[in-house]
């Protein structure tokens, strides 16, 4: 049986620069894994989908999309392709596992982290059915996060703990959101819905603030060694995207999405706003016509 051979075929140069500080085989392994659980709970999230009507599968999309992209990053960072070399701030010449001049930076996670955050606060932010000028801003304030950290760790002076602090204070208004807004308009829509936003935004809240503990200990500090970063970097992500995932569309099982004001129609579904009525311009009628009834109680109409 063939091994893992992708070190081998993609190896540590890049751009004419060897990393020092980069995975093993046991740091690929461990992505591939990763890879196939995204991978298979994409499949299993858009069959869950395909036993809905179409009218209430958004939320299923949504999810199935989070995790087909997580497989695709995961897939990359198993291949030991989308990363560069970063000089290390903090040199360790007397731990082996984190000696040397740079470090293995994934930029290709925050790729993944670009689109799936932004996607997993829609997720709770359609299940509280938050106003549209809030789930807008919040994304924006996710995508200022993300940008932050990944210039922070592609910076190799102290100056990257200022983007650090950044998205920090980035993540602190989307807690704020998730813990205080968010869980308000829920609970006002229903127990039901209240609860699946409370479960959900709660895993979401304790796993998003381990992520600057990750990043600190990982990209900006340099103490352990991209294996264990792996590892760290993989369990919340498997936690943060499928388990949160499941937990979803389980919250969501006997929630009509009409209920958080998501009026979605289907292709052969008459929209009730626009039947005929007797009266009123139907949906075939030009809008500068008006109705009368005619003498012999026939309806006219006039242009």
């Amino acid at each position: 049986m063939a091994g893992n051979n992708a070190l081998n075929v993609n190896g540590n140069t890049v751009n004419g620069r060897t990393v020092d500080i980069a995975i093993t085989v046991r740091g690929s392994d461990w992505y591939w894994a990763v890879c196939a659980v995204m991978t298979a709970c994409t499949f299993v999230f858009l069959g869950l989908g395909m036993t809905k009507p179409r009218q209430h599968r958004v939320f299923h999309y949504i999810t199935a999309s989070i995790t087909m992209v997580a497989a695709i990053a995961y897939f990359s960072m198993a291949s030991n392709l989308g990363w560069t070399p970063i000089d290390v701030e903090f040199l360790r010449p007397g731990d082996p596992e984190v000696r040397g001049i740079n470090r293995e930076i994934f930029y290709v996670r925050y790729i993944d982290w670009f689109i799936t955050t932004p996607l997993l606060l829609m997720d709770l932010m359609l299940t509280a059915a938050m106003p549209w000028p809030t789930i807008l801003f919040i994304v924006l304030v996710d995508e200022i996060m993300i940008v932050t950290g990944l210039v922070g760790a592609l910076v190799r002076s102290s100056y990257k703990w200022g983007y650090f602090a950044f998205g920090c204070a980035a993540l602190a208004y989307i807690v704020w959101i998730l813990v205080w807004e968010g869980r308000r308009h829920a609970n006002a829509l229903g127990n039901d819905v209240g609860r699946c936003f409370t479960w959900c935004g709660s895993l979401t809240t304790m796993l998003w603030i381990l992520y600057p503990i990750a990043w600190g200990v990982c990209e900006g500090g340099n103490v352990i060694s991209p294996d264990s970063e792996a590892v760290f970097y993989g369990i919340l992500d498997l936690l943060a995207k499928p388990v949160f995932g499941a937990l979803l569309i389980w919250g969501h099982k006997g929630i009509d999405p009409a209920r958080l004001g998501l009026y979605i129609h289907d292709y052969d579904e008459k929209d009730p706003s626009v039947k005929d009525k007797v009266g009123a311009p139907g949906p075939n009628v030009h809008p500068n016509t008006t109705s009368g009834v005619a003498t012999n109680g026939q309806t006219t109409e006039t242009v």
